[in-house]
């Protein structure tokens, strides 16, 4: 191991000579060679683990990265499980509701270090770090519907546009959906026209009227949504544009370019890095949960919280317990018929079946060369969903023949290729070379595949399309639960009469209301995003419409994906069935949909009915979308527009029809959907180089209003006292030079009593601000009005608004409540009350607070704030049956004690009501594998007992008091501003 030990010194100045190597016939370009550091060893390790092993000898300086580090690696196959190691990623990439929080931190630093009589100008981030500004469209504006009034915030909408827009956007009723030049009355929706009529008067360019051929500059929608995000967000964007001025080693993508992990893909990947000649793997950390799709380009990365990346910011590594790496190989070819979604939900539901959760999968076989890049990015990307760290693609001749169409030059390509080679990182399905060994070996046949949905509430629930019928009768039959709704027998085939725009229509149980292609997931993929477009091409010219009172929308992940479906032709057909772009940005997804039309919510409500939302997402927890719509199914785009046109779930694509088109002529699902032919032939024409060029230059140029964006230079952000939406974080107030060693928690009472799969959604504050939150009350005594409120995404970077709304989620279950509401009760007092007044009530008492709760508490996705918040309630310590990995690490990072019960003990079989007071004692010096005692105490009819309970994070060897040894769950840590 003599060569190892002189690799991992020599990068940070060790007197050994490095084991550094040029690049064959490049020798202009040097390399660690770590393919010789290990030997055959290093040859049997998955490519996962080998890009591991190259970042640690790399980073090796004997303090953060050691020597027994690269070794641990260089051995994972005995190794896996028992150890932690660090990794050094080379960037990091954050989106715009954890960055804002991330860049206040760091202003917030520069004011501490400044008052701690150090130099501000030296807080920067030391990881090269982006920042997409990406999270904070709203659709305000949707289909043709520009009369109807913005809605920031979920307000009113009754005021005249101009007193609502801060750019005074002017309404008007427009001549042409979604377009804003086009002269005389539109007369497009006129079944008297022939499909071939109709087909002839449109145009393979976005920039003409498709009923008229007149010049637009731009769709309606998109101007007018991105006229209110500019508006309503401009005192955080000032702050963005700050941050771009005076941190070092940050750059900001402005808003309209594209969501963080498209930008990421399409943008960011480096594949390898060269910097100064010196060539390693690229690797990535972020703050959005669908980092993991670079990893379809064998790019190393995966989504951690805020606070972990803060920490990466300012150079430190990731650390993780080296995980096990599980084969996947794919054998056989897919289904016409399925698409790379149905692709995804059939391999999550195998990884899941496999178990998979906290380790590395990584994909070989036959199959895996029929797969395109966009196939492998979508497959990548739902990692997150069957609960695995991240899913790897090594690189091989199909990742190169992509980097080609998307601007890599020849020169680059070839560099990269050497390089991969001459590490062991390139894949080659023909060679005979030896695959590397896995934890285990799950093998799917690809054949098998058909097409899935998957809901109506989780998206681990998948639903063959062929029972989709069944599926949701007998859903409607269930008990209500993750899956049920309890509808009476009598009333599942209630309908309920409803007037809209003049006209009548009927909802019944299984009706669509919300259908939207939106900005995650699949929009990486030309696939299906084309074959969403040419059903509706062929939906359009069969005579198909979608119901108006629909709320159908179109948000790309980039303006890349607008590219290629306009000069394909398809984006007009789209607009047509009122799927037209309303923006670059998250909006559906994460809550930001316009509220539904007033008539079609009474309807709903009235008749109690199960009214559904579909879109082409990863995420449909219950009540995330609308509180009125409470079945919400994940699909493939083709099956969103599909599904929008039939107007229920409740339809057998086999034997019913879509609906009438012209001459009345039954049309069905098979008619119009695109043959794989047809599809292969348009992404060849469509997804060329020419996009990913347009791209760059929009990323360089940037856009007119974020380049007319005034910002100050100043080295420390001035703070605006009055501002609602970027205020200075108490985190760094009582900022030490030494760490505080950990206190004990004395006679803590239970904050809130948890039941399982408590989710970050039901944590962190997400979506809109209800008028009746605390946070609502807090923003009127600012002087807002509800119009105003915005979002809290918006809003992250004001602690005073996001603690308010932790725990606001109006699903929340509180068992000490009884029903889903952000309530809790406060004991001393006996009161019911939001969240935030029963814990500042605790506060102001000098009462500690804990969280009681079941198994997987912190779900989801990875959010600071799921953390922050419950920190700043004054929650001390979290009692769980089990915990989300990412969320329990940020829980210990902020300072948050996340304690596990011991295996087959739980709330309900200690006895424990919630209604206890419990005492934690801490050791001085706190490691792995040590337990706890903790005390409950309850004081009934004047009688005080006490129970003494054993949790982990405690002592090696347990107390004399009937304890029970545990497995520890990780390090703990203490921040200095504890």
């Amino acid at each position: 191991m003599r060569r190892l030990s002189e690799g991992c010194r020599a990068h940070k100045g060790s007197p050994y000579q490095p084991v550094i190597e040029a690049l064959g016939n490049y020798p202009q370009k040097k390399f660690y060679n770590i393919s010789k550091l290990g030997g055959a060893k290093y040859d049997t390790l998955p490519y996962s683990i080998r890009v591991l092993f190259e970042s640690s000898v790399r980073n090796c300086d004997g303090f953060l990265v050691k020597e027994t580090d690269a070794m641990n690696i260089l051995d994972w196959k005995t190794k896996q499980n028992n150890v932690e190691v660090p990794f050094c990623p080379a960037r990091v990439v954050l989106q715009d509701f954890t960055g804002i929080p991330a860049m206040v931190d760091f202003a917030a630093m520069r004011e501490a270090v400044r008052n701690a009589g150090g130099d501000p100008v030296k807080v920067n981030p030391a990881c090269p770090t982006d920042l997409t500004v990406d999270h904070s469209l709203q659709i305000d504006f949707s289909k043709c519907a520009i009369q109807n009034a913005p809605n920031p915030g979920g307000g009113d909408s009754q005021k005249p546009m101009a007193k609502l827009s801060p750019l005074k956007a002017q309404p008007r009723k427009l001549p042409c959906r979604g377009q804003t030049a086009c002269k005389g009355p539109c007369s497009a929706g006129d079944s008297s026209r022939n499909s071939g009529q109709f087909s002839a008067q449109i145009e393979n360019t976005p920039i003409l009227c498709p009923f008229h051929l007149q010049p637009v500059p731009e769709p309606e929608t998109v101007l007018k949504n991105q006229e209110m995000e500019f508006g309503r967000n401009r005192e955080r964007l000032q702050f963005f544009k700050w941050s771009s001025k005076v941190f070092k080693n940050i750059s900001i993508i402005p808003p309209e370019t594209g969501m963080a992990h498209q930008v990421n893909l399409e943008y960011l990947s480096r594949v390898v890095f060269e910097v100064k000649d010196f060539l390693y793997p690229d690797s990535v950390v972020g703050t959005d949960s669908h980092m993991t799709m670079v990893n379809g380009l064998g790019i190393l990365g995966w989504g951690v919280g805020g606070i972990e990346t803060e920490a990466v910011m300012l150079g430190m590594p990731v650390t993780l317990t080296l995980p096990e790496v599980v084969g996947c190989e794919l054998t056989g070819a897919a289904s016409p018929l399925a698409t790379s979604i149905d692709i995804v939900l059939s391999i999550t539901k195998h990884l899941r079946q496999a178990d998979v959760a906290g380790k590395f999968v990584e994909f070989f076989g036959s199959g895996v060369s029929q797969l395109s890049v966009a196939d492998r990015t979508t497959i990548a990307n739902m990692c997150p969903e069957y609960g695995a760290i991240l899913s790897f693609f090594p690189v091989d001749n199909v990742t190169l023949k992509h980097l080609k169409y998307t601007g890599f030059d020849k020169a680059k390509l070839e560099v990269m290729e050497a390089y991969l080679k001459a590490v062991k990182l390139f894949r080659n399905d023909e060679s005979s070379s030896r695959e590397p060994e896995y934890s285990q070996v799950v093998q799917i046949s690809l054949s098998s595949i058909i097409p899935y949905v998957s809901g109506p509430k989780r998206s681990q629930d998948r639903v063959a399309v062929n029972n989709m019928k069944s599926d949701f009768q007998a859903c409607l039959n269930e008990k209500s639960g993750v899956k049920g709704f309890q509808i009476a027998v009598e009333k599942q085939n209630d309908i309920v009469p409803v007037q809209y725009e003049g006209n009548e229509y009927k909802l019944s149980h299984g009706c669509i209301v919300i259908a939207a292609v939106i900005s995650c997931t699949n929009n990486c993929n030309p696939s299906v995003m084309l074959a969403a477009g040419l059903l509706a091409k062929k939906a359009v010219e069969a005579g198909l419409v979608v119901k108006p009172y629909i709320r159908t929308s179109l948000s790309p992940g980039s303006g890349m994906v607008t590219h290629y479906l306009s000069s394909s032709g398809v984006l007009p057909y789209l607009s047509k069935l009122g799927f037209e772009v309303v923006g670059y940005g998250c909006s559906t997804c994460v809550g930001n949909t316009a509220p539904l039309p007033e008539a079609i919510r009474n309807a709903i409500k009235q008749g109690d009915i199960i009214a559904c939302g579909v879109l082409s997402g990863t995420k449909n927890f219950e009540g995330r979308l609308c509180d009125c719509v409470r079945a919400n199914y994940l699909a493939s785009p083709p099956l969103v527009v599909a599904y929008a046109i039939a107007g229920t779930v409740r339809i057998d694509f086999e034997t019913e029809p879509l609906g009438t088109g012209f001459n009345g002529k039954s049309i069905y699902l098979r008619d119009i959907w695109p043959t794989r032919k047809e599809l292969h032939t348009m992404e060849e024409e469509c997804v060329i180089s020419s996009m990913f060029k347009e791209l760059q230059e929009k990323m360089e140029k940037g856009n007119k209003r974020w380049n007319l964006l005034e910002a100050p230079e100043s080295t420390l952000f001035p703070w605006d006292l009055k501002s609602t939406y970027i205020r200075c974080p108490s985190f760094f107030d009582k900022l030490a030079k030494e760490p505080v060693s950990p206190q004990p928690i004395e006679n803590a009472h239970v904050l809130l009593y948890l039941g399982d799969s408590v989710t970050t959604d039901h944590i962190s504050p997400a979506g809109s601000i209800a008028r009746s939150s605390a946070a609502a009350k807090y923003l009127t005594n600012k002087g807002l009005t509800p119009r105003e409120f915005n979002s809290y995404g918006a809003r992250r970077g004001n602690d005073a608004v996001m603690t308010r709304g932790t725990f606001a989620n109006i699903k929340l279950l509180n068992k000490f409540i009884g029903k889903p509401a952000p309530k809790t009760i406060h004991f001393p007092s006996g009161q019911t009350l939001d969240v935030f007044e029963a814990a500042e009530l605790y506060q102001k008492e000098g009462i500690p607070v804990i969280i009681l709760a079941g198994k997987k508490y912190g779900l989801g996705s990875s959010r600071d704030w799921a953390a922050k918040g419950p920190f700043l309630l004054g929650v001390k310590a979290v009692l769980a049956e089990s915990y989300e990995k990412v969320h329990k690490s940020q829980l210990i990072g902020i300072g948050i004690a996340p304690l596990q019960f011991l295996p087959g003990e739980n709330p309900s079989t200690l006895g424990l009501t919630g209604r206890e007071q419990f005492s934690v004692l801490f050791p001085p010096e706190l490691s792995p594998g040590m337990t706890l005692d903790v005390k409950a105490l309850l004081k009934t009819r004047m009688q005080l007992f006490e129970r003494g309970f054993s949790f982990p994070f405690c002592v090696k060897e347990p107390y004399a008091h009937n304890n029970t040894h545990c497995t520890v769950l990780g390090k703990w840590l203490f921040l200095c501003y504890q």
